[in-house]
């Protein structure tokens, strides 16, 4: 669940500044190979799954440790639970898609050995695998690559480890609020020229602001062939009604559903709420109703917010079991049933 920092002036206008540089650099080395297709993707309701958090909410200054698993397990450990939890979210919710995250800690660090495990037992699975860069904390936590010292290496290893497997989709920052529009696209176009041997469509170009609108990036020709990603949250208003969060969602992708994900999309599901019943008052209910129902009518794909993550009352899913040998139970089957509605399968809400 994403929830905006409070502003560090002082480091936005620093970062600022410096953007136009950043952007110029040469970031990492560049990883050659066949040019990438450009081709349109056709629609995205193949993905459907939900995000895999860290109990921090992904954003960290060390290790990513994913609600279940441990920074001191072997990757023969790590594989092995993930494994688990990702049978659970297919038996579960009928899930075939994870969203992970990455950092420079992790994947420059030791324990990338152990956290490909996560990758691997997805893929190894039949899931679609959504990687993501997420920023650091505190003051890092600003909108902004941290450092692209670190940025550039971490994506080089990335993408030489997963470039050949089909299964694994590369999202090169989530929410990067600090930038404006044309900063962002020129950042997503640094990427893709960067790694030339990615295909585009498998390439998640995040949504300008906090992942909020995906228009400029999808009228950038330069992005042509990407997927889009889109964040959507029903705590961005304290009450909207079913009919104006539909159109909020809809201004928000404006003609480009048949390349958008939502990668991020929420409400409470520890709070006893019935969300197959309508309930015209209630803020939250209207949210996901709209929202399923919508990505059901424009055929959009969608990654749950979140599918697990310990201690959030968003969170669909819940540990259960010994922590060797993890499963997992749903926490509101509303929740759930609405889920299976916006991925085609189900039955619509009941009046």
């Amino acid at each position: 669940m994403r929830k905006t920092p409070a502003p560090h002036r002082s480091a936005l206008r620093l970062r600022a500044a410096c953007v136009a540089l950043a952007i110029a650099a040469v970031g990492g080395a560049t990883l050659t190979g066949t040019p990438a297709s450009a081709a349109a993707p056709a629609g995205t309701s193949q993905f459907r799954g939900v995000n895999w958090a860290d109990p921090r909410d992904n954003f960290a200054d060390d290790y990513l440790q994913l609600s279940g698993l441990s920074t001191s397990d072997s990757y023969a450990q790590t594989y092995a639970k993930a494994s688990r939890i990702i049978s659970a979210f297919r038996a579960n919710l009928g899930a075939n898609t994870v969203r992970l995250p990455i950092n420079p800690y992790t994947v420059n660090g030791a324990y990338w050995k152990s956290y490909r495990g996560v990758i691997d037992a997805a893929s190894d699975k039949g899931f679609k695998v959504i990687v993501s860069y997420w920023e650091g904390t505190g003051d890092k936590r600003d909108g902004y690559i941290d450092d692209e010292t670190t940025f550039w290496p971490m994506w080089d290893t990335v993408v030489k480890a997963y470039q050949h497997d089909p299964k694994v989709y590369f999202e090169p920052m989530n929410e990067p609020h600090g930038y404006t529009d044309a900063q962002w696209a020129d950042i997503a176009a640094k990427w893709l020229a960067t790694y030339p041997s990615v295909s585009r469509n498998r390439v998640f170009v995040s949504g300008a602001g906090y992942n909020d609108h995906v228009t400029t990036v999808c009228a950038d020709p330069r992005l042509k062939g990407t997927y889009l990603s889109l964040h959507h949250y029903g705590f961005w208003k304290s009450y909207a009604t079913y009919d104006q969060w539909v159109s909020d969602l809809k201004e928000r992708l404006g003609d480009c559903a048949g390349r958008t994900v939502a990668d991020e999309f929420g409400a409470p599901m520890t709070t006893g709420l019935n969300y197959d019943v309508p309930t015209p008052d209630d803020n939250s209910i209207n949210f996901i109703q709209a929202d399923t129902d919508t990505f059901r009518k424009l055929g959009m794909g969608s990654v749950y917010w979140p599918g697990l993550r310990t201690d959030d009352t968003y969170s669909i899913q819940k540990l259960i079991g010994d922590a060797s040998r993890p499963w997992l139970e749903t926490t509101n089957r509303s929740g759930a049933d609405r889920l299976a509605w916006g991925w085609g399968r189900g039955k619509p809400v009941q009046p």
